[in-house]
């Protein structure tokens, strides 16, 4: 379905007001949406750059995008650093020219989606399986982009009430999922096993390991102090929460698209 508008509303911070613009003619779908702010996303890739190719249902029409652009003519010299194997296909797919970090250790631009995103920024990322590379790909760029429609922004990470990943490694799997479960029990967690095997096995990510998802009831409140105890657990890999990381948030909603920068300490 051909998509007639652009709409734009943009936040400079946090705090800013949104300034409309003509509403849509049209209720659009969330996969509509979802497009809409990965086209938003990709005005910010240039030629020459090494980008981190995102993962997931919005992920896929910022790469997709990317390699229309690049048959086009309008972008060359670009090098994709995939955040999973699924965006590796796809991007090969595209005929997007594919590197990895040990070659490109410094990330000029990364674009994904998230899971949620509160009002700090601060984002649940993993539920499609990929947390891992996606930290490290992302970790590593000069400039994180996410692309989101209206119905991922929660009040506070955990809002949504769905699930909050953490991958862990295989040994011992139900010990750590019940040491996560006593860790975060103060926050009325629910930790379970993802499955997604043949015959209930558990799910296995790229990298070999499991996931725990962690249902929680009430606000974390410090953040940043979670982060730090889940990880100090003997058995965890990486957990979801991505903190002070995303440059720019591009929310897609009925009536146009939002775009929210994280603040400058120096500016």
């Amino acid at each position: 379905m051909a998509l007639a508008y652009d709409p734009l509303f943009i936040t400079s911070d946090k705090s800013a007001m949104d300034v409309p613009s003509t509403p849509p003619p049209m209720m659009l779908t969330q996969d509509e949406l979802k497009r809409i702010a990965a086209h938003k996303a990709v005005d910010f890739v240039e030629s020459g750059m090494v980008l981190g190719l995102g993962t997931g249902s919005t992920a896929k029409h910022a790469v997709a995008r990317i390699g229309e652009l690049l048959r086009q003519g309008k972008l060359e010299n670009i090098v994709g650093i995939p955040t999973s194997k699924k965006t590796q296909e796809q991007a090969l797919s595209l005929g997007i020219p594919l590197s990895d970090l040990d070659a490109h250790p410094v990330i000029d631009l990364s674009i994904d989606g998230a899971d949620e995103v509160d009002p700090h920024l601060n984002l649940v990322k993993g539920r499609g399986g990929s947390l891992l590379r996606e930290k490290m790909i992302e970790g590593a760029s000069k400039k994180f982009v996410v692309i989101v429609d209206e119905s991922k922004m929660v009040k506070h990470i955990g809002g949504s009430k769905l699930a909050l990943p953490v991958e862990i490694v295989p040994f011992c799997c139900k010990f750590t999922a019940e040491k996560l479960r006593e860790l975060m029990d103060g926050y009325g967690c629910e930790a379970k096993l993802r499955l997604g095997g043949e015959k209930g096995k558990a799910f296995v990510t790229d990298n070999g390991n499991y996931i725990v998802d962690m249902y929680l009831e009430k606000d974390m409140g410090d953040l940043g102090a979670v982060s730090d105890a889940i990880l100090r657990l003997p058995g965890v890999v990486e957990h979801g929460m991505f903190l002070d990381m995303a440059s720019t948030v591009i929310v897609a909603g009925e009536l146009g698209v939002k775009i929210k920068n994280k603040h400058s300490s120096c500016c």
